[in-house]
């Protein structure tokens, strides 16, 4: 008898995250932040305090406007060191672009385009390092992530943190900063208004949340990450298809004359995090895209109900634009040129604050996703 389907809690729980706890720590260091904002005027900038919150927090020096982001991977370089295990593949090149991409993609969603990256490569030893292929691919995979966001690589820290990271792993971080053009202001969905229109951009699968169900899933299959998918791929191989990098559309769109509301990087809390503003507004999607197919067999093998498959993984769309009335199919013509699979998938609408998916019949309510800091007193 199959097992019932799981709630987002349970299914990811069972793996180790606490999106609840970890919500809820959030909160209270953006509201520990908050309170040293005025510290920055003593170096002549300004913190831009509508940024708290966002995936990329906003500043001002010198007559320019800034944005700057520390991201990490997760547990998906363990994913890469466990198929190189089964399957004898060396796939750090390509968890080593999944970790720039969480970085760029983040840091673009605020309307900046990045500057610099610095990584921050941790290992359990210094062993990790003995393997002169596997570096070797995590370097270049770093550089050609950087390339391909038109970012300079410009240094980072590599410890060796024995009895706090595991002997055989490494984790993968890493900062950026960039600036936002010139003749555009900051986004953070303040002009975001009922009619708007809200554009799904292509996931290429996983890319860098949901792994540590991913890695609880392959431990229960008779043949790991040997398991076939339906196409012939192999779970482990579809696992590790490396993310995309967003930055190249967002730089097209500050350049062109659409009217741009807001920017959604799709990762942690998947659709969820389609409602990240603090508005009073619904966000109803009437065209889900379908789902990568690594990300079906996780739904189907994880026995997840679609609500939780929706607040887990980005179920096809790694990134969301929400634009003026209008506006969407010029949107999806400039993602077309880049390559990249969009549509216009949905509409905001008056509130109350919640995600409406009308094909799987799947609402998300206000208090399913609070990421809004507390103001310091």
């Amino acid at each position: 008898m199959s097992s019932p389907p799981v709630g987002p809690t349970s299914a990811y729980g069972a793996a180790g995250v606490d999106y609840h706890a970890l919500d809820a720590g959030k909160r209270r260091a953006l509201s520990a932040a908050l309170a040293t904002s005025g510290l920055l005027s003593a170096r002549g900038g300004t913190a831009i305090d509508d940024s708290r919150g966002e995936p990329a927090f906003v500043f001002e020096l010198g007559g320019q406007t800034f944005a700057f982001v520390v991201e990490g991977l997760g547990t998906k370089s363990v994913i890469a060191r466990q198929v190189e295990d089964q399957l004898g593949v060396i796939a750090f090149a390509s968890v080593a672009y999944d970790t720039v991409a969480a970085i760029v993609n983040d840091l673009c969603c605020v309307g900046a385009l990045p500057l610099v990256v610095n990584a921050y490569f941790a290992t359990g030893s210094s062993h990790w390092y003995e393997h002169e292929e596997r570096q070797a691919a995590l370097l270049a995979g770093w550089q050609r992530a950087c390339v391909d966001a038109g970012a300079t690589w410009g240094g980072g820290e590599s410890p060796s943190l024995p009895g706090m990271v595991a002997e055989p792993e490494i984790e993968l971080a890493g900062s950026a900063i960039g600036v936002v053009p010139a003749s555009r202001q900051p986004i953070f969905g303040a002009a975001l208004a009922p009619g708007d229109e809200i554009v799904f951009v292509q996931s290429s699968g996983l890319h860098a949340n949901g792994a540590s169900l991913a890695r609880m899933v392959a431990k229960d299959l008779p043949d790991g990450y040997r398991t076939p998918l339906p196409s012939g791929r192999s779970f482990g191989e579809a696992l590790l298809d490396p993310s995309l990098i967003y930055v190249p559309l967002v730089q097209a769109l500050t350049v062109s004359d659409l009217d741009v509301h807001y920017l959604s990087h799709i990762t942690g809390h998947g659709l969820l995090k389609l409602m990240r503003p603090r508005r009073d507004l619904g966000y109803r999607i009437t065209r889900l895209p379908k789902a990568p197919e690594v990300l079906e067999f996780l739904v189907q093998a994880a026995h997840m109900s679609p609500k939780a498959a929706y607040s887990t993984f980005n179920m096809g769309c790694g990134f969301a634009i929400y634009c003026a009335p209008g506006a969407g199919e010029g949107v999806v013509t400039l993602a077309t040129q880049l390559d990249l699979a969009a549509h216009v998938a949905g509409t905001v609408e008056p509130g109350p604050r919640r995600v409406v998916l009308e094909e799987i019949d799947v609402v998300f309510e206000d208090s399913d996703m609070d990421l809004a800091p507390r103001h310091a007193v």
